[in-house]
């Protein structure tokens, strides 16, 4: 009877956890530290858009990347002023510290000055980047 109830309670746990995490995957929220942080070309090693910049941190084992990267670069090549930068998380350790990367992909919007306006962890939606966007780009 011990073994039934230790087998519902993790079932249950881990269900919770699946949904917890299944809600907020791929959602955008605001940038910490009210865009407190900020990310030049030199961090990411090639230039800002004039506009805005989507950058998308990857690995090479990550399945939810590269539909992530199609999803971000059409919305990029749509948008004037708008620039996709891919970092290799594998790579680029130093940033992913700096950024608090803890999976693939994450996706960071940046405004033109390189403020850190938005962020998500998993595939983000094409409604929320463009969303993430208009707030990024607004005067």
């Amino acid at each position: 009877m011990t073994g039934l109830l230790v087998l519902l309670v993790v079932l249950a746990a881990t269900t919770a956890f699946g949904l917890f995490r299944a809600a907020r995957d791929g959602r955008m929220r605001r940038g910490r530290a009210g865009g407190a942080l900020r990310l030049t070309g030199r961090d990411l090693g090639e230039p800002l858009g004039e506009q805005a910049t989507l950058v998308q941190f990857s690995t090479s084992f990550c399945a939810a990347c590269p539909g992530s990267r199609r999803l971000l670069g059409t919305v990029a090549a749509d948008r004037p002023g708008v620039r996709l930068v891919e970092i290799d998380a594998e790579a680029r350790l130093d940033l992913v510290r700096r950024v608090d990367v803890l999976r693939t992909p994450t996706v960071l919007v940046l405004d033109g000055h390189g403020h850190v306006t938005h962020h998500s962890v998993g595939t983000p939606t094409r409604a929320g980047v463009l969303a993430a966007l208009a707030t990024a780009t607004a005067p």
